[in-house]
């Protein structure tokens, strides 16, 4: 650990010796299409990156996901009814 600490300091001073970095042009000189090609490119990029749940993982939360929502979907409706029934009683005995 502490090698791999020493190792990020030298590298920090490194960079701090070497002065600014130069700044990197923008996509002013790329057309339309060339701007969405890249685009397109660095999310392919970025989604070959990504840690993708195997298909077991995937069913696990599949179902987990669609158990919690029916659930809370079932506590949602329950109230509303038992709310609609109290009200609704309310303003009968009121009239």
């Amino acid at each position: 650990m502490r090698r791999l600490q020493a190792k990020e300091e030298e590298r920090a001073k490194k960079r701090r010796s070497d002065g600014p970095r130069p700044k990197q042009k923008k996509d002013e000189n790329l057309s339309f299409f060339q701007r969405v090609a890249k685009y397109f490119r660095e999310v392919k990029q970025e989604l070959k990156k990504v840690a993708w749940p195997s298909k077991e993982e995937l069913t696990t939360y599949s179902i987990v996901v669609f158990g919690v929502t029916t659930i809370l979907t079932l506590i949602v409706f329950g109230l509303d009814w038992v709310f609609n029934r109290g009200v609704i009683n309310v303003l009968e005995a009121i009239t």
